[in-house]
């Protein structure tokens, strides 16, 4: 009878032990939980820890409560000022309402295919707006905001809030880039040859001055050079009168020596005299003195 007892009552306890596994479900920090009824929500339950449901009947699902990533694949846009953008961009988004999600995307994938439409939505409509400058360089902030806030309050109806939409890198297409890297560099070769032309013009014209400059320097220095020269032969042909006035015989004897260095030196010149030219007046007579006539007569 008490063995009977003992096995009822353990039956007992572990059918209770079931009833409490079945009814009891944990919800981590990380997660979200939805309770449902025969595929309706019965209740959300957003906080950790130990939650209870009815065993059996309720089924629990939980949905991630961390921040997403939703990266996009590289799309075509047209800015206003008609340049096409190649935009790399993604989006960080949570689940902020788990029944609304559940009820209109039921999963993370979906959710993901949706909030990427939105998002490629919004982006076009957006750089459709803006120039190239104004995204690439002058107004990208203040252009992913509004982008932002736009997907955020079309993705509200998804029960997802959109914490951030970053562009990673938007740029011309290769064969524009080609395009435009191939005018920047012939506008740099014009610019180079205007400037090599203005420096060669420049050169030109100092060479002329310089040479302008230098013919008037060089005339001056012969003109000079000829004053000096002829007041320097003044100045000797003064000094050989006054010299010649002060000693004539003395003068001349100093002429002649002079006359046989020069005349006398030996080289491929020939020179035929008469022994009686005054040229050897002082060969045969050391005062220099000339012949008589009769003598030279004979």
């Amino acid at each position: 009878m008490k063995n009977g007892l003992f096995g009822l009552l353990g039956v007992v306890v572990a059918l209770a032990a079931v009833v409490v596994y079945l009814a009891v479900y944990i919800v981590s920090p990380t997660q979200q939980a939805l309770v449902l009824q025969f595929g309706k929500v019965i209740s959300a339950t957003q906080q950790p820890g130990l939650h209870f449901k009815l065993p059996l009947v309720q089924n629990v699902i939980y949905i991630d409560k961390r921040i997403l990533d939703l990266n996009m694949p590289p799309l075509e846009a047209i800015a206003s000022d008609k340049k096409r953008l190649m935009v790399d961009a993604f989006a960080r988004y949570r689940i902020s309402d788990p029944v609304l999600f559940f009820q209109r995307v039921n999963n993370v994938n979906a959710a993901n295919q949706r909030l990427s439409t939105l998002l490629q939505s919004s982006l076009r409509s957006e750089l459709g707006k803006a120039t190239f400058t104004a995204v690439v360089r002058d107004n990208r902030t203040g252009i992913m905001e509004s982008i932002r806030r736009d997907v955020s309050a079309s993705a509200a109806e998804l029960g997802l809030e959109v914490v951030d939409v970053k562009i990673r890198r938007a740029d011309l297409p290769e064969a524009n880039s080609q395009a435009v890297f191939q005018r920047m560099q012939t506008e740099r070769q014009r610019e180079a040859t205007e400037i090599r032309a203005q420096g060669e013009e420049q050169a030109r014209r100092i060479r002329s001055r310089a040479d302008r400059d230098a013919t008037v320097l060089i005339a001056e220095a012969r003109r000079d050079a000829e004053i000096i020269r002829g007041d320097g032969d003044a100045e000797r042909n003064r000094i050989f009168a006054e010299a010649f006035s002060v000693d004539p015989d003395f003068f001349a004897f100093y002429r002649s020596m002079q006359a046989y260095e020069a005349g006398l030196r030996s080289g491929e010149t020939s020179l035929v005299l008469s022994p009686d030219s005054s040229f050897f007046r002082y060969f045969n007579d050391p005062a220099g003195a000339g012949r008589p006539a009769a003598a030279a007569a004979q």
